[in-house]
């Protein structure tokens, strides 16, 4: 049998064994066909190591292990102990935090402070749904005094889900936190670009007590993996976070199967709003960290930027030296802000973007260009004068891009705002809460900030309009994606016919 761990190393966790197995029924295996995939470090271009690559018939199986542990062990688990786990879960996760922050540079390339920022937030939102689990109750419904009725909400069953690779860890327990807590198991696909720290979570799973079967974590290319999930007529629910091109071919093949249900949360081309009342120090710093944290890749990322035309030059000035002054470089340097792109794909995709903006006429102030002779660097780049028809004002970027554009009016800048296919999240910079008010009711996006940005947290639902998915995750809201509800009426009386 293969050895299915491999010695790897950081500068913050120094020596550790990495995982490289699917994690299926709480065990670390081999794919059926015995492939595996290259895993490369963005910063460095270098192979990190190999994981093993599912297939179909992988997917199978871990549906099959899945389905026993929802119709067997995990069904018979109280919704106490559900809890239990979930926060035992999360304090491993914090007790471990240097360990998956480092792994979570390794193969993201994001820098080691934001990295342990968003371990922080696993363990927040573990702990979270670990807190809802025994409390996801039905009700009692007074219809005539014969009878009894009451709703109870059920959980759906075996859910896949397919996560992205800006925020691989972040991602997975948004995904998990609320499924596991109404009760249901999971097949989880983790990107393929960014594998390793899903895979040094599951060994926590296990160590966690959860049964075997009710997580799985394969690692494989959604073409394939990703695909199998959403046909399977064996899964019964389907959450994807990813591109809206990928999303419309997770709901055909969900609609095509057995119409599983589905939840999406998509791309987004989010606008970021400075009025002429506005702080501009204050907003400056909010704009810079609203597009360039995570290096650009973040699917909320306010990478149009409106400025009304009284602080219009000002603005402008005063963020290209705030860009300037963001620390690019390798992540595991305690100053480093931005990290590489993840893939040479991303990387060469975002200097084509850049070339269109060059192209199309739009005034680059600063950047525009490679960072460094080595990884996938690029400069953090603004364009100005640009106008609503150009390519990098409507097309997602997924990088550390924005466009900067000026506005007379607030009409004027509401209709700009909700010009795009998208809508998951939108700011507004002003000092007037009337404005703030009226402006956030406007525009078509499902999170708005008022003076900030980026501030996303596990109590608060996060979603989008239009294209930008379907469903919402976080909050309360996230629990009702896991749950059906299923009606009861009791007869108490005598016949009635």
């Amino acid at each position: 049998m293969a050895n299915l761990f491999v010695e790897l190393k950081t500068p913050v966790s120094g020596t550790y064994q990495q995982p490289t197995g699917l994690f299926i029924n709480n065990e670390f295996v081999e794919g059926v066909d015995k492939q595996t995939f290259e895993v490369t470090n963005p910063t460095t271009e270098e192979v990190i190591c190999s994981v093993s690559e599912a297939t179909e018939k992988d997917v199978d199986i871990a549906v099959a292990a899945a389905r026993a542990a929802f119709n067997g062990s995990w069904r018979q688990t109280s919704p106490q102990q559900r809890s239990i786990l979930l926060i035992k879960l999360a304090d491993l996760c914090e007790k471990n935090t240097d360990l998956l922050a480092s792994v979570e540079s390794l193969d993201n390339g994001k820098s080691i402070s934001l990295a342990r920022g968003d371990v922080g937030a696993v363990v927040g939102c573990l702990r979270y749904y670990g807190g809802w689990a025994d409390k996801i109750e039905g009700k009692t419904i007074d219809i005539a005094p014969d009878m009894f009725h009451y709703t109870r909400q059920e959980p759906i069953g075996v859910c896949g889900q397919i996560i992205p690779w800006n925020f691989p860890l972040l991602m997975l327990a948004w995904k998990i936190g609320p499924a596991l807590a109404t009760g249901n198991t999971v097949v989880m696909k983790t990107a393929e670009q960014t594998p390793l720290s899903g895979l040094v979570f599951a060994r926590l799973v296990k160590e966690a007590g959860f049964p075997p079967g009710v997580l799985n974590i394969i690692t494989g290319f959604g073409k394939v993996a990703g695909a199998a999930i959403s046909a399977h007529m064996g899964i019964d629910k389907v959450a994807f976070t990813g591109s809206t091109l990928v999303g419309r071919q997770v709901m055909k093949a969900a609609a095509s199967s057995n119409l599983k249900k589905v939840t999406l949360e998509l791309g987004g081309k989010s606008p970021n709003i400075v009025f002429n009342d506005a702080d501009i120090e204050a907003a400056v710093s909010w704009v810079n960290f609203g597009i360039y944290y995570n290096h650009g890749q973040c699917c909320c990322a306010g990478s149009r930027i409106y400025v009304q035309e009284g602080v219009y030059d000002q603005f402008v000035a005063a963020f290209k030296k705030r860009a300037e002054e963001n620390k690019v470089g390798d992540p595991f340097h305690p100053e480093t802000f931005q990290g590489p792109q993840v893939s040479q794909i991303q990387y060469d995709r975002i200097m084509a973007y850049i070339q269109s903006g060059k192209d199309q006429g739009a005034t680059v102030e600063t950047g525009g260009g490679r960072h460094g002779e080595k990884g996938y660097f690029i400069q953090p780049t603004i364009f100005s004068n640009v106008t609503n028809d150009m390519k990098i004002m409507q097309e997602e970027i997924f990088g550390p891009v924005c466009a900067i554009s000026k506005f007379s009016t607030e009409d004027d800048v509401i209709a700009l705002g909700n010009d795009s296919t998208y809508g998951l999240a939108a700011a507004i910079h002003t000092k007037d809460l009337n404005t703030a008010i009226r402006v956030s009711n406007a525009l078509h996006a499902g999170t708005v900030w008022v003076n900030c940005y980026n501030l996303l947290n596990h109590q608060l639902p996060f979603g989008g309009y239009k294209e930008s998915g379907i469903g919402r995750e976080l909050g309360e809201a996230a629990l009702a994606n896991y749950t059906q509800t299923k009606s009861v009426a009791i007869r108490l009386g005598g016949p009635l016919f």
